[in-house]
């Protein structure tokens, strides 16, 4: 196979300087967004307007064609927009599944007339999606999903209800898996929708999660009519795209940016004198501790570039997508153990207090990072994944 090569293109170094130019003045002084990638409930109004903002220069969607709204770049220039976002805490405003997943699918399994409906208004960052597959009874058994949809002329009718759906609350569409075929092994009987989350019968209950935070979702379908028109990728053919859009979901560098700023701003606070006159950075422990975690997410990082590249080449990652979100999760939780150790009692003030270091986030993220390992496909899945597709293991 080809070696990558990363050394990024003039033209990318280039565009990526624009991209902290632009994020210095846009963003306000001191501006604190979160450590995870989804925006906290108060700063959803100020991410809608930072999404647009980006869109009106065509930078929100550089990777998509210019006919749908982008700038037809590759998914390198995607990847350094990302990871740039990331490490300033600039608003998500729902980009993880908007931009790195639900597009990106879309090119692959939409129609040309879905694709010019869709694609703009994405590119534009007026339109959020969410993401509704997990349901009660199947979580890591996907395929075992009971929300159904039935044809009625020129129409689905949906029944069902999902669960874990981050910031439904906040979107405006969800890429919806149902069953379409109850008689068919259950692999094959799942098509997929896009959803207006303003379609009657549809209501979203909130699912507060240990850090306080509204990020997850419960959603009822009650007679649901999705117009036939927005089935995505063909009747029955619903596993395919749910395979796509999963493997776009674990490739993505906004949690391994996100981690490496912590690391980087850990490192600076603890060569700072704290009260009592203490130099935490004295320690030898926690220089290791600190070099550890920056060594691992410079291997993340690069997990995460191999992925771009290879979407670059119009590849799907697959078995490469699952080790970088192991690897990232592991990372994550890792990351925000040290960090509240290192940080104390005083890590958990928040409220721009003289003693609030990082005003709680770190210990926000810590909280957060616990579901790292379970979201989007647990850990032992990955591992099943990379046993069986990388290593070509047989199945136990």
């Amino acid at each position: 196979m080809q070696g990558m090569d990363f050394r990024l293109p003039e033209e990318t170094r280039r565009w990526r300087e624009e991209l902290r130019a632009f994020l210095r003045e846009e963003l306000p002084p001191g501006f604190q967004g979160s450590d995870d990638y989804f925006d906290k409930e108060e700063q959803l109004p100020f991410a809608r307007q930072f999404m647009r903002k980006l869109g009106e220069r065509g930078w929100l969607a550089p990777a998509f064609p210019e006919e749908y709204g982008g700038m037809g770049r590759t998914f390198i220039d995607q990847f350094v927009l990302n990871e740039e976002l990331a490490w300033h805490r600039a608003p998500a405003g729902g980009r993880l599944f908007t931009l790195g997943i639900v597009g990106p699918t879309m090119l692959i399994h939409a129609t040309e007339e879905q694709k010019a409906r869709w694609l703009p208004p994405i590119s534009r960052g007026e339109h959020w999606y969410c993401q509704g597959f997990s349901e009660p009874g199947s979580g890591s058994d996907l395929a075992s999903m009971q929300t159904s949809a039935v044809r009625d002329g020129d129409e689905y009718v949906i029944n069902g209800q999902k669960i874990w759906t981050t910031n439904a609350h906040a979107a405006d569409r969800m890429i919806l898996l149902a069953r379409t075929d109850p008689e068919a092994p259950k692999h094959r009987g799942i098509s997929a929708f896009i959803v207006d989350m303003n379609t009657p019968g549809i209501t979203i209950q909130g699912i507060p999660n240990m850090a306080y935070r509204r990020d997850f979702n419960q959603v009822f379908f009650e007679d649901v009519r999705v117009p036939a028109g927005n089935l995505l990728g063909g009747e029955n053919r619903g596993w395919y795209v749910a395979a796509t859009t999963l493997d776009f979901e674990r490739s993505n560098i906004a949690a391994i940016s996100g981690a490496r700023r912590t690391i980087h701003d850990l490192v600076q606070w603890a060569q700072q004198r704290q009260p009592g006159g203490r130099r935490p950075w004295d320690d030898p422990a926690v220089r290791s501790k600190l070099a550890e975690l920056h060594i691992r997410a410079e291997v993340g990082r690069l997990l995460a570039y191999r992925t771009a590249w290879l979407q670059s080449k119009g590849e799907v990652p697959n078995y490469e997508a699952s080790i970088g979100k192991v690897w990232m999760a592991n990372l994550g939780i890792d990351t925000g153990n040290v960090g509240v150790n290192l940080l104390g009692l005083y890590g958990q003030l928040t409220g721009g207090q003289a003693l609030a270091p990082f005003d709680g986030r770190v210990e926000e993220s810590y909280l957060l990072a616990v579901a790292g390992p379970i979201g989007g496909g647990t850990a032992e899945i990955q591992r099943n994944i990379i046993a069986q597709r990388g290593l070509g293991l047989p199945r136990g």
